[in-house]
């Protein structure tokens, strides 16, 4: 996946996927149904020194699920850094909103599936 497995990582990532937000709850419940398309996400998954929201492995997607702290000029660009690493590494980074996800999740969900090359498969 990315390296060495980290058990303080794995232990984070266990406590953040009991602790998920309302809007990655509502996302996660689209991502699990996309299965039977053959499509196989994971939350909270350690890659690299990350702890990504989302990740369809086998298709090098990521999804990141942000709240309003990510609006500041010091998340952004860390954020930004961030999603350059992973796009070294071969991975697609999608990043949605905490309000796109729960006020738009159709429009969200659209835009991965266009990710994954799956629109036209519905």
């Amino acid at each position: 996946m990315g390296g060495q497995t980290n058990p303080m990582a794995n232990a984070f990532a266990r406590r953040l996927r009991k602790d998920m937000t309302g809007a990655e709850r509502a996302l996660w419940g689209e991502l699990r149904d996309l299965r039977q398309q053959g499509y196989h996400f994971r939350r909270q998954v350690p890659i690299e020194r990350y702890i990504v929201d989302f990740a369809c492995l086998s298709q090098r997607l990521i999804i990141e699920v942000d709240g309003v702290q990510h609006m500041a000029t010091e998340h952004q660009k860390r954020d930004g850094n961030r999603d350059a690493r992973l796009h070294s590494k071969g991975f697609n980074v999608l990043r949605f909103s905490n309000s796109d996800v729960l006020d738009s999740c159709e429009s969200v969900m659209f835009e991965i599936l266009v990710a994954l090359g799956a629109a036209g498969r519905n």
